[in-house]
C-alpha cells in the first residue's frame, strides 16, 4: 500500500486536477487539512489556463482566437497590444496599433465588452491598445470570421477586450515593479509643471487667458495679432492713432504670457515604476431577495521613460548598387536628420465594477478612466548639401522640440442579461449594454525651434539664428480633441428543441452616435531683417535654446514679433451615426453540424468639416461650410452584410468554414483636407476627402485537431477580395516626404495560418515543457488602374502593412510543485511596405524585427508572485529601407524588469 501523505489541498492543485484530466471526477474540497493518496500531478499553469480558453473557441460559431488572463499574465505583457501579437496571424505597430493577418490598422475593430469607444488619438479612429493595462483584461477575443452580431466595419478581425468582472470571492491584490532599459543612461529632460509625473498639466504650459482675448479682440477677416493690425484696432477703438512703440509692447506682452521656459537639459534617467492594485468582493443576499452584489476597483501606474536614437533621409538616386550607401555620407541622400528623442509616458488607470445577480438576472454598471500621457524632448540635426546645408558647408538645420501629449478616455458601461420565464416570453434570452465615453486629446503647449547650426572644420562653433533666413524659428502649436461615442444595443434569442437537432434564433440592434471636435492653433515669432541671434557657443548650451526668451528683458531687446498663423482650414468638425439591426440562426444538427448565419443591415452616415474657428469674416468660411462643400464631406451608406459558418464537430477534431461581407471605412482624419504629422510613420501627411469605402468578401476554413492529454493543433486557411482598397502613398517635395492616401482598384489577401500547444516532456528537472505558438503565411496584391498612376511607381505590389510572415514562438516550464515557471517567447513579422513609393523610387519597406523574450516567475507561496523578465534580448533596431538602401533607423531598448505581486 502506498504511504498516505497530508497536504492542504490548495487552487493551484484543484485547477490542475480538473482541467488537465478530462476524465477526472470533480474534487469537492475546503480548506481545511485532509487526507488523500498522494498525486503527482503532471500538467502545468499553461495548459491549465488554456483549456478553459480553448473550451470557448471550440464552442465559437464562427472563427476565433481568444487569450485568457492567466496566458497574458505568463508572457508577461502589460497592456492588450503586447499580448496580442502572441495571437496567431497578429503582429504589433508602434507598440499601439494590431495588424491582422498582415492587414494595416484600419482593418481591425475594437470593443470594450462588445461596445465601440472612441480613439484618443489624434491621427486614427482605432484605439491605440496600449492604453489597456493587462491587470483590467479578463480575456482577449479575437474574431477572424465575420457574424452579423458585430459591427460591419469588419477587415482582418475584430477584438473584443473583455474587463474582469465581478469576483466569485474576495479578492486584494497589490504588484510593484520596476525596469531598466539599456537606452536609459541618460536622456533629454526640460522644466514641467508640478503635476506631469500624474499625466496632467497643472496649467504651466496651457495657452494664457490674455493670449486667446487677443485672438478674439484684434480681427481681421481671420485673428491676426500681428503688431500693425493691433495698432489698426486700437486706433480704431480709441478714435485716435497710437504709436507704433505702443502696438509693438501689446505684441511684446503676448510673448511674455505664454510659457517660455523649455530648454532641455541631459541627465540621468529614472528607471521605469508602475504599481497596481486591485479589490472587490461578492456579497450574498445583501437586500434580502437571495441576489449577490459585487463589486471590483482597480488602479494602475506606470512611470516608463523611452530614450532612442533615430535617423531619417531622402533618396536622392534610383540606382544604388555602385555607391556607398553608409549613413555617415551623402552618396545616395539628398538630405538626412540624425535626432535624440526621450519621451514620459504616464499610465493612470482606475476602474470600479458593480454587479447584481438574482435569478437568471445579471446587470452590471462600470467605469472607467485611462490616461496616457506623453512627454517629449528631442532635437533633430538635418542636412541637405542642396540648401547648402551639411557639415561640410559649414551649417546645418537644427530642430529642437518639447511636447506634451495628455490622452484620456473616461468610458461609462451598463450591461444586463436575463433570462425569462414570464409566460409565452419563457426561454428567452435577452442581453442589453449602453456606453457613454468620451476621448480627450490636449497638447497645452509643443515647441518647436528651427534654427542653425555653424561648424568650422568638421567641429561644432554656435547655434545662431539671423532675421533674413524666415521660417518659423520658434512655432507654438496648442490642440485641443474631444471624440464622444454614445454606442447601446440589445440582443433577444430563442431556442427550440427538436428530436436531434437544435434551433436558437437571434435578432438585435446596434446604434452608435459619434462627434469628433478638433482645434489646433498655431503661433510664430517673426524677426527683423537685421536681427542676429546667437543662441549656444556649446552643444550643451545648444539644448537649452528653449529658455533664451524666459527672460522678460531678452524680449525687450530684440525685434521680435509674435504671429497667429492659421490657414483657412486646419480645424474639423466630424460627425457619424450607425444604426444597424440585424437577423441570425443558429442550427445544430444531430452531434456533428452546425449551421450559423444571418445578415445585418447598417445605415451609416458621417460629415467631417475642415474649417478654421479663427475666421470671422464669413465669407472666409463660406466656401468650407457651404452646401456643396457640406454635401462633398458627407458619406451616407447603406447596405446589407450577410454571414455565413458551418462546422463538423467530433470529440477530437472539428472543420469549419465562414464566408462574410463586410466594410472598411476611411478615418475621420483620412477624409479631412488638413495636413498633420504621423505619429507612427512620422512623416507629414494629407487628408483626401474623395476616399471610398472599401467592401470585403471574406472566406476561412480551419480545422482544429484536440488531444485527450490536453494538447490541441489547428490548420486554417483564409481569402479576403477588397474592392476600392485605401493605400498610402509617398510624395517628395522640398526635400521631405508627403504621405497621401488614395483608392486603389482592387485587392486580394490570402494564407494560411498554423497554431498548436503540444507536451514536450512531463518528468525533466522535476517539471514538464510545453511548447505553444503559431505561424501564418500570407500574400496580397493591390492593383492600382493606369489612369489613376499619378506619380506611383508600382501599379501591381503588395498592400501597404501587410507582411508575408508572422511567427509566435514559446518554450515553457511549471516545475510540479508549482514555485517556479518559465517562458521563451520569440516573435517575428516579415517585411511590410510602410507607404507606396513614387517617381521611380521603390516601395518604403519596415525590416522584420525578431523579438525575444525571457519571463521567469516564482511562487514562494500561495500568495505571493515574483517575476522577472528580460524584453527584447535581440536588441534589433526598427528600419526601413528603400531601394534596398536605409531612410529610417530607430534605437530599441533591452529591458530588464522585477515585479512582486501578493494577493491577501
Amino acid at each position: 500500500m502506498k504511504p498516505i501523505k497530508q497536504f492542504k489541498a490548495n487552487l493551484i492543485t484543484l485547477s490542475l486536477l480538473s482541467l488537465l484530466a478530462p476524465t477526472t471526477q470533480a474534487i469537492a474540497a475546503d480548506e481545511t487539512a485532509q487526507e488523500i493518496e498522494e498525486v503527482v500531478a503532471v500538467g502545468s499553469r499553461l495548459k491549465g489556463s488554456a483549456s478553459a480558453v480553448i473550451e470557448e473557441r471550440k464552442n465559437q460559431a464562427f472563427v476565433a482566437d481568444i487569450m485568457g488572463s492567466e496566458q497574458i499574465s505568463r508572457t508577461g505583457d502589460s497592456d492588450a497590444a503586447s499580448a496580442l501579437r502572441r495571437v496567431t496571424g497578429l503582429s504589433l505597430v508602434n507598440d499601439k496599433f494590431i495588424y491582422v493577418r498582415g492587414l494595416g490598422e484600419r482593418y481591425s475593430s475594437v470593443r470594450l465588452n462588445g461596445a465601440l469607444v472612441p480613439s484618443p488619438d489624434l491621427t486614427r479612429n482605432v484605439i491605440p491598445l496600449d492604453i489597456f493595462p493587462s491587470s483590467i483584461i479578463e480575456s482577449l477575443a479575437v474574431q477572424k470570421a465575420y457574424s452579423p452580431d458585430m459591427p460591419a466595419a469588419f477587415g482582418g478581425g475584430d477584438v473584443n477586450i473583455r474587463t474582469k468582472s465581478i469576483p466569485s470571492d474576495r479578492v486584494f491584490k497589490i504588484e510593484i515593479g520596476g525596469a531598466y532599459k539599456d537606452t536609459n543612461d541618460r536622456g533629454l529632460v526640460y522644466n514641467g509643471s508640478d503635476d506631469d509625473w500624474l499625466g496632467k498639466d497643472d496649467g504651466l504650459r496651457a495657452m494664457p487667458a490674455e493670449m486667446q482675448m487677443a485672438l478674439n479682440t484684434y480681427v481681421n477677416g481671420l485673428s491676426d495679432i500681428s503688431t500693425r493690425n493691433i495698432r489698426a484696432v486700437e486706433s480704431q477703438k480709441q478714435g485716435s492713432d497710437i504709436s507704433q512703440a505702443e502696438a509693438v509692447a501689446i505684441n511684446k506682452s503676448l510673448i511674455k504670457a505664454l510659457p517660455r521656459d523649455f530648454g532641455m537639459v541631459e541627465k540621468d534617467l529614472d528607471p521605469d515604476f508602475g504599481a497596481k492594485l486591485v479589490y472587490g468582493d461578492r456579497l450574498d443576499d445583501v437586500f434580502g431577495f437571495g441576489g449577490q452584489l459585487g463589486f471590483l476597483t482597480s488602479f494602475a501606474y506606470d512611470n516608463e521613460w523611452s530614450n532612442s536614437k533615430e535617423f531619417n533621409s531622402v533618396l536622392s538616386t534610383i540606382d544604388t548598387s555602385e555607391l556607398d550607401c553608409s549613413k555617415e555620407n551623402f552618396d545616395c541622400y539628398s538630405a538626412k536628420e540624425d535626432k535624440h528623442v526621450t519621451k514620459n509616458n504616464v499610465k493612470l488607470n482606475a476602474s470600479l465594477n458593480l454587479g447584481y445577480k438574482l435569478d437568471g438576472h445579471d446587470v452590471n454598471a462600470g467605469y472607467m478612466m485611462l490616461r496616457d500621457t506623453e512627454d517629449e524632448a528631442s532635437y533633430a540635426l538635418y542636412q541637405e548639401p542642396s540648401k547648402s546645408l551639411s557639415i561640410e558647408d559649414g551649417q546645418v538645420q537644427r530642430k529642437n522640440t518639447t511636447s506634451f501629449e495628455q490622452r484620456e478616455l473616461e468610458i461609462l458601461q451598463i450591461r444586463g442579461t436575463h433570462n425569462l420565464t414570464w409566460s409565452v416570453l419563457d426561454g428567452v434570452g435577452f442581453d442589453w449594454h449602453y456606453t457613454d465615453s468620451t476621448a480627450t486629446t490636449e497638447i497645452p503647449s509643443e515647441l518647436e525651434i528651427t534654427v542653425r547650426d555653424n561648424y568650422e572644420n568638421g567641429q561644432y562653433k554656435e547655434t545662431v539664428y539671423n532675421g533674413s533666413l524666415g521660417g518659423n524659428p520658434f512655432l507654438y502649436r496648442f490642440v485641443d480633441m474631444e471624440d464622444k461615442v454614445e454606442n447601446w444595443g440589445w440582443n433577444a434569442s430563442k431556442a427550440f428543441y427538436f428530436d436531434g437537432s437544435e434551433l436558437e434564433i437571434k435578432t438585435g440592434g446596434y446604434f452608435v452616435d459619434k462627434t469628433r471636435d478638433y482645434r489646433t492653433d498655431f503661433f510664430n515669432y517673426r524677426f527683423g531683417q537685421n536681427q542676429q541671434l546667437s543662441l549656444a557657443d556649446n552643444e550643451k548650451q545648444a539644448l537649452g535654446i528653449g529658455s533664451y526668451f524666459s527672460v522678460d528683458s531678452v524680449i525687450d531687446q530684440n525685434d521680435v514679433e509674435i504671429l497667429f498663423q492659421e490657414p483657412n482650414a486646419d480645424d474639423y468638425l466630424a460627425a457619424q451615426k450607425i444604426d444597424a439591426y440585424f437577423g441570425s440562426i443558429d442550427y445544430l444538427i444531430g452531434e456533428n453540424w452546425r449551421v450559423s448565419g444571418g445578415v445585418r443591415y447598417e445605415d451609416f452616415r458621417q460629415v467631417a468639416l475642415a474649417f478654421s474657428r479663427s475666421a470671422f469674416d464669413p465669407a472666409l468660411l463660406a466656401d468650407k461650410l457651404s452646401e456643396e462643400a457640406i454635401q462633398q464631406a458627407s458619406v451616407m451608406e447603406d447596405d446589407f452584410f450577410g454571414a455565413l459558418s458551418m462546422t463538423y464537430s467530433e470529440k477530437s477534431h472539428q472543420l469549419r468554414f465562414g464566408y462574410g461581407q463586410t466594410v472598411v471605412r476611411p478615418d475621420l482624419r483620412e477624409l479631412t483636407p488638413v495636413q498633420y504629422q504621423d505619429p507612427l510613420t512620422d512623416y507629414r501627411t494629407l487628408g483626401n476627402p474623395f476616399l471610398e469605402s472599401s467592401y470585403l468578401d471574406n472566406f476561412d476554413f480551419r480545422a482544429e485537431f484536440y488531444m485527450d492529454n490536453g494538447d490541441n493543433y489547428s490548420v486554417g486557411a483564409f481569402y479576403k477580395d477588397i474592392d476600392k482598397p485605401i493605400e498610402a502613398q509617398l510624395t517628395e517635395s522640398d526635400g521631405r516626404f508627403t504621405l497621401e492616401f488614395e483608392n486603389a482598384d482592387s485587392a486580394v489577401v490570402y494564407g494560411i495560418e498554423a497554431e498548436w500547444l503540444m507536451e514536450l516532456s512531463a518528468d525533466a528537472l522535476g517539471g514538464a515543457f510545453f511548447t505553444s505558438g503559431n505561424v501564418t503565411l500570407s500574400d496580397s496584391e493591390v492593383e492600382i488602374l493606369e489612369s489613376d498612376k499619378g506619380d506611383l511607381t508600382n501599379l501591381k505590389r503588395r498592400m501597404t502593412g501587410h507582411s508575408k510572415y508572422v511567427a509566435n514562438f514559446q518554450l515553457n516550464y511549471d516545475s510540479h510543485n508549482g514555485n517556479h515557471q518559465a517562458s521563451v517567447i520569440y516573435n517575428v513579422f516579415g517585411d511590410r511596405i510602410l507607404a507606396a513609393g513614387v517617381n521611380g523610387f521603390d516601395d518604403a519597406y519596415e525590416q522584420p524585427i525578431n523579438s525575444l523574450d525571457i519571463v521567469y516567475s516564482y511562487y514562494p507561496n500561495f500568495n505571493t508572485t515574483v517575476t522577472f523578465k528580460i524584453k527584447n534580448l535581440l536588441g534589433q533596431n526598427f528600419e526601413v529601407q528603400q531601394n534596398d538602401v536605409l531612410i529610417r533607423e530607430k534605437e530599441m531598448a533591452q529591458q530588464i524588469s522585477l515585479d512582486v505581486s501578493m494577493e491577501f
